[in-house]
């Protein structure tokens, strides 16, 4: 029997971590995150073909991650949960600070050996 720790991280991995593992699906979340959009606003503003966007919306829709809302005949997608975003900024803050850190650590190589 597996803990519940490793069933749930499991979990995480196969539904959120997956929907995440695209850049595009990512720029998706963002773009959600201003609100509802239909495949072709999504299409637009990404600069992307819009069977892109429809296919990276079907993960994003299975994995939990966003929502399909029909409008007439247009479908508008938006954030399933905005908890999602500020999950991704936290990522990209720990990314930033890896960086600069690797900066800082060139700089000093690079002063080292002049």
């Amino acid at each position: 029997m597996e803990n519940p720790l490793r069933e749930e991280i499991n979990q995480l991995h196969a539904h959120i971590c997956n929907g995440l593992a695209d850049p595009i699906r990512i720029l998706l979340l963002y773009t959600l995150a201003d609100g509802p959009h239909s495949v072709g606003e999504l299409a637009e503003q990404l600069e992307l073909p819009q069977p892109t966007v429809s296919r990276h919306l079907k993960i994003l829709r299975e994995r939990g991650l966003a929502i399909a809302r029909r409008q007439g005949q247009f479908v508008y997608y938006h954030l399933a949960d905005p908890r999602v975003i500020q999950a991704l900024d936290l990522l990209r803050e720990v990314m930033a600070d890896r960086l600069q850190n690797q900066a800082s650590l060139a700089a000093t190589i690079a002063n080292q050996t002049q």
